[in-house]
């Protein structure tokens, strides 16, 4: 059907296969290519051999041309040779009225289209699970959206190494925030191909932190290996992981922070590692090493003393909420702390006060609550 098209106005350039050209593919392809179910396949490759404006021989530069099949191909000029993604031009300047034809030896076929992380997950085979959570987590329309993504994907297998029911229990219709919150844990919101995989931690789209640990040609995702890399799609790369990986709780997110190691060794000291790692869910305005560096030393040592415990759980208890509180819903005014105290929020222009200090950072998640970093130890009264 694009005898049509290429008898108009045009102007077009052609890369025209010899018939030895189409000789050289698998025998067969030619019969199966000229089935009328597979005219859209044919069309595809025949724009591929056609890019839009007359371009003769002497004004062709090596670089990338679009044809009209909305994908580019290579174009290299090099010691008086052209080869069109590399088949070779063997005559040049054919004149048309409505354009131009070269030559080539070879018949180009376009790469195969690749679909979205959903339908690339979905062509392997190995991840069901995966596939079916997202679903009940109502992710599979986000996964296929514009993107850019990078999905750890546990394969099927990965999933069968959790305790026995955990993937049923997942998936009922009342703990699909839970199972949305873990499936999140496993992507980022840009494309990281292998390449450019490097140590550290990363946010996941639910903003947990997800930690990368590079050891030679190993790569760890948390507790889990990478297995097989680089599967692309349309908005993404996919990494294979043997491995559910989980969002840490309060206490290994805060472990994770290389700022917060102060909060981390008082909460020990308070005997509250078990609390924030609780149910939750939790809001903490955690104190950085350099808040807690403001504290007078003599005092903060002596609060970290055991027989000090229970004041010191006071102070941290005053610096937790016992629900979940994002940036976007925080508001001015009084609520009551994890400690039974009354803690005042003041919301001003963008900028937020919890009692004396200022949150400098917002909305760093853990499974079980959210943490917003604060630029001061707050004190309950009478401490």
């Amino acid at each position: 059907g694009l005898d049509t098209v290429l008898s108009g106005a045009g102007p077009f350039t052609v890369f025209a296969p010899t018939d030895a050209a189409f000789e050289k593919l698998p025998k067969g392809t030619v019969d199966d290519l000229l089935k009328p179910e597979n005219k859209d396949k044919l069309a595809n490759i025949l724009k591929y051999h056609v890019v839009s404006g007359k371009v003769e021989s002497k004004d062709v530069k090596t670089g990338k041309v679009k044809t009209l099949a909305d994908i580019e191909v290579d174009v290299v000029v090099a010691d008086g040779k052209v080869t069109v993604n590399g088949a070779t031009v063997t005559a040049v300047d054919v004149p048309a009225s409505n354009g131009v034809i070269h030559v080539i030896d070879t018949v180009l076929l376009p790469p195969a289209k690749t679909g979205t992380v959903v339908e690339e997950a979905d062509k392997a085979g190995t991840f069901k699970t995966l596939l079916a959570a997202a679903k009940a987590a109502g992710l599979d329309t986000v996964l296929s959206g514009a993107g850019p993504f990078t999905v750890f994907a546990p394969t099927d297998a990965a999933f069968e190494k959790l305790p026995k029911g955990t993937v049923d229990d997942l998936l009922k219709p009342e703990n699909k925030d839970k199972l949305a919150a873990i499936l999140k844990h496993h992507v980022v919101p840009a494309k990281v191909v292998a390449a450019d995989v490097k140590a550290g931690v990363v946010a996941s789209v639910n903003g947990t932190a997800v930690t990368i640990a590079v050891d030679g040609a190993t790569v760890k995702v948390d507790n889990a290996t990478v297995t097989a890399t680089d599967v692309m799609a349309s908005n993404g790369v996919i990494h294979v992981i043997d491995t559910v990986i989980l969002p840490p709780n309060l206490v290994e997110l805060a472990t994770l922070q290389p700022n917060l190691t102060t909060l981390v060794t008082a909460v020990k000291a308070a005997d509250l590692v078990a609390t924030l790692q609780g149910a939750g869910p939790f809001t903490v305005f955690a104190p950085t090493d350099a808040a807690f560096a403001k504290v007078d030393k003599a005092a903060l040592d002596n609060l970290l003393k055991p027989e000090n415990k229970a004041q010191l759980a006071a102070v941290l208890l005053f610096h937790v909420l016992g629900a979940e509180v994002v940036a976007a819903d925080v508001k001015s005014g009084t609520v009551d702390t994890a400690g039974k105290q009354k803690l005042t929020i003041a919301v001003n222009m963008g900028v937020v006060k919890v009692d004396v200090a200022t949150v400098i950072a917002t909305d760093i998640r853990a499974s079980n609550g959210v943490v917003h970093l604060i630029d001061a130890v707050i004190f309950p009264p009478k401490t």
